[in-house]
């Protein structure tokens, strides 16, 4: 893969999911699979579902580089049965895994959204040309006697061509074919693709494996109360997890939880340095706004947050939000903020006035009437 060229699988600035050998937290779903291949009842279609960011793509590798180092044929063999294997992992250095990390293994077929060279951008979608590629893949012999592998990341930016077309693909499967669609959203593919693949649902990660996964990709250790903090802000996900922290989206949080800790009545000033941030950095500041809101409108329902995402935010949350009024009343500021973001940002509004002007919207919100 060229380097000038980016990958809509990878996180930027992480290693991506084919070069991570080594899986974190799902180990029930790793046994799922390796039960099923022992037993004789490999499904000929797999969807690995879950959050973003949370490990579907690395276990679709791992699961992919397991199936292409199998002989076919060997699942439940009767005679002279090798003794079923206890994981998903092979050498790093096999060939397998070598061809697998170069994307030159020949019975490997990995199908994600392509580069558009001249928009000089990827493309938004799974197109059905890419797809039809399928038909040539399946077309070419085998050297072990048959057995492909067919990664679909994200099956759920497969257009309406490309996703009748995998339809198809699963109703008439090829002999010895394995496909592993991952999916953020399922809800958004075809009930009929859906039903015809065996469900691995995968759940956030814990903050002991999320600091575990970040350390493996080359992040800076996260330990102690603010390991929590990470993985409750990053929902359970180490690709949100590596974005925070390479972002410094983290520590951005933690600033907004100082600075409305004094709301209503905000340091004008205060907040002046944390909305200067770089035209690079407004959406990912945006976001962290959308999810202190929506936090925060949760908080009004259910109580403070367990854990916090930065020290202070149960007491400011319980504060603003203490009943479901103010939650409501938040989560309408969270909608109307939310459009007017984005609407600001697609126009090129100046990044720090967009941020204040946020800032000072949320201290407003904060003067609650009192009852009458």
């Amino acid at each position: 893969m060229s380097d000038d060229i980016p990958e809509p699988d990878r996180v930027s600035g992480a290693p991506h999911p084919r070069e991570t050998l080594r899986l974190l937290g799902h180990d029930r779903a790793e046994r799922m699979v390796l039960d099923a291949f022992a037993t004789g009842r490999m499904h000929h279609a797999w969807l690995i579902t879950g959050p973003r960011g949370i490990g579907k793509a690395t276990l679709g590798w791992r699961m992919a580089r397991f199936l292409l180092s199998q002989p076919a044929g060997t699942e439940s063999s009767l005679f002279g049965a090798p003794e079923p294997p206890q994981s998903l992992d092979i050498r790093a250095d096999s060939p397998v895994a070598r061809r697998v990390s170069a994307l030159s293994e020949p019975r490997l077929f990995l199908l994600r959204r392509s580069y558009d060279h001249k928009s000089k951008r990827l493309k938004q979608d799974i197109t059905i040309d890419a797809a039809r590629k399928l038909k040539g893949f399946f077309a070419l012999s085998a050297a072990d006697g048959g057995r492909r592998v067919v990664l679909i990341d994200a099956a759920d930016e497969l257009n309406p061509s490309a996703a009748n077309a995998i339809l198809k693909l699963l109703e008439e499967p090829p002999a010895s074919a394995t496909l592993l669609l991952i999916a953020h959203q399922p809800t958004r593919l075809l009930p009929t693709l859906r039903s015809r693949c065996r469900t691995l649902a995968l759940r956030p990660l814990s903050p002991e494996h999320l600091s575990q996964a970040l350390a493996q990709a080359g992040a800076d250790p996260v330990e102690g109360p603010s390991a929590s903090g990470l993985a409750a802000l990053a929902e359970g996900s180490v690709g949100a997890a590596w974005t925070l922290i390479e972002n410094e989206g983290f520590a951005f949080y933690g600033g907004l939880i100082r600075l409305l800790a004094r709301a209503p009545g905000i340091d004008r000033n205060e907040a002046l340095a944390l909305a200067n941030v770089s035209a690079e950095h407004l959406l990912s500041r945006l976001s962290l706004i959308e999810i202190l809101l929506a936090r925060l409108a949760r908080t009004g329902i259910s109580g403070p947050p367990d854990p916090e995402a930065a020290p202070g935010e149960g007491a400011l949350f319980a504060r603003l939000a203490p009943d479901p009024a103010s939650a409501r009343r938040w989560a309408a500021l969270q909608q109307s903020q939310g459009d007017k973001l984005r609407h600001g940002a697609a126009v090129n509004l100046d990044p720090s006035a967009l941020l204040l002007d946020t800032l000072l919207a949320i201290d407003g919100a904060a003067h609650v009437p009192a009852p009458a």
